[in-house]
């Protein structure tokens, strides 16, 4: 395999998870007689560009990975649609948009971001591959163009006179196969003095904190500035301003423009630069470290579900993520020793985790389980999800987390 955007060979192995299927791939209980089909799970990095990047077994994002059942709806996390009306607002009054401006967001799911713009009467276009996303933004007034972003796309839009003041990926960049057609496309697109800004996990966090659950089949790469700097200087943007966010166990929020743009580059871009070079993620050594470091995560996770099983406890999860999924098949969990997972979304309730198969049921019926112990699993809402469930827990429910390392709570 070659790189997917320098083209170099790649050599070095990030992390081996073995065999999963898409971690968005829930089951009806029909579903459960029926072969499943399971891909390698294997990232290599770059020594040239150090991009970070699944193997290519998953040939496009077409082939069922954001399908008309695709189940992930952004609406449905709390602390996430205060995050993207904040960031909305900052955008506003930072490059002051008003009823003239255009705002494009690329991958726009369930309109959980441009209805903020929509409310305040600007302009907006969503762009979001998936049905079952799409139609749910067209109901709440977002004007969506359902279809994958490409360069294909981009010279479409300007043909019909479309150039945007502001380009959104949040959280979309890692879902790209072919990132150099991506980008080249976000160029295009782009008014002379317009901003992109685009969200995504920061490949610095993941390894500082073990978030090896954050690989799954559905990213294709995981990113550095230095990486995105490079991509974005191959089809004349350049990164003016960088601010890192708590988002999804800790992200990147990146600013890019044009070349000729008249936005000052700030600070934050050297000073990042320069600590991603201190933490090693120019040296191949520190992704070479990175497997043992799973492993033992593995080990201690079964250990404990077994331990409580011995015991006869009750253990369920909450959080039917993809993080979620990733870790049950790589730990190889199923239902005997996570008896459910809950999970607000009612796409992904009375269906099954795919290769777990364990049941995913609406929150209320976490009463009635009356569990020992809550798996959360999207560690990075731990704080949202014991709120909504303190007052409906016993007091000695104990709460848990495997990521960065195994940690119970109250």
């Amino acid at each position: 395999m070659k790189c997917r955007h320098c083209g170099h060979k790649l050599n070095h192995l990030f992390a081996d998870l073995h065999y999963s299927p898409p971690s968005n791939a829930y089951l009806t209980s029909e579903q459960l007689s029926m072969p499943e089909i399971y891909y390698p799970l294997r990232v290599q990095v770059c020594n040239n560009c150090w991009l970070v990047q699944t193997e290519d077994y998953v040939k496009s994002a077409t082939d069922g990975l954001f399908d008309d059942n695709y189940a992930y709806f952004s609406s449905t996390s709390s602390s996430f649609l205060e995050h993207a009306k904040n960031y909305c607002e900052e955008m506003k009054t930072r490059f002051s948009l008003n009823s003239k401006s255009l705002v494009i967001e690329i991958a726009s799911n369930d309109g959980y971001l441009l209805k903020n713009f929509v409310g305040s009467e600007i302009k907006a276009i969503g762009i979001e591959p998936t049905k079952s996303t799409a139609e749910a933004a067209k109901k709440i007034g977002i004007n969506v163009i359902q279809d994958f972003f490409s360069v294909s796309l981009a010279k479409k839009l300007l043909n019909e006179g479309i150039k945007s003041d502001l380009i959104i990926g949040n959280n979309v960049y890692a879902h790209i196969p072919d990132i150099n057609d991506f980008s080249e496309g976000m160029s295009l697109l782009l008014k002379p003095n317009g901003v992109i800004t685009i969200e995504m996990p920061h490949v610095m966090q993941l390894i500082k904190h073990n978030q090896f659950d954050t690989i799954y089949h559905e990213h294709f790469s995981y990113h550095s500035l230095y990486t995105i700097k490079k991509i974005f200087e191959k089809y004349g943007l350049r990164v003016f301003d960088v601010e890192s966010l708590n988002t999804h166990g800790g992200s990147l929020r990146v600013y890019g423009c044009l070349n000729n743009a008249s936005h000052k580059e700030e600070s934050s871009v050297k000073s990042l630069l320069n600590l991603e070079k201190k933490q090693g993620l120019q040296k191949i050594d520190t992704y070479k470290n990175f497997q043992p470091i799973i492993d033992n995560i593995k080990t201690n996770v079964v250990d404990f579900l077994i331990d409580k099983k011995k015991k006869g406890k009750k253990v369920v999860a909450y959080g039917a993520a993809a993080k979620g999924n990733t870790l049950l098949n790589y730990c190889g969990i199923k239902s005997d020793l996570i008896s459910y997972v809950f999970d607000a979304a009612s796409a992904k309730q009375n269906k099954y985790t795919p290769g777990s198969h364990i049941p995913i049921l609406n929150p209320d019926k976490i009463v009635e389980i009356d569990p020992d112990y809550v798996i959360i699993l999207p560690w990075n809402l731990k704080k949202e999800i014991k709120e909504q469930l303190k007052d409906i827990l016993d007091s000695n429910t104990k709460y848990v987390t495997m990521i960065p390392t195994l940690e119970e709570s109250s």
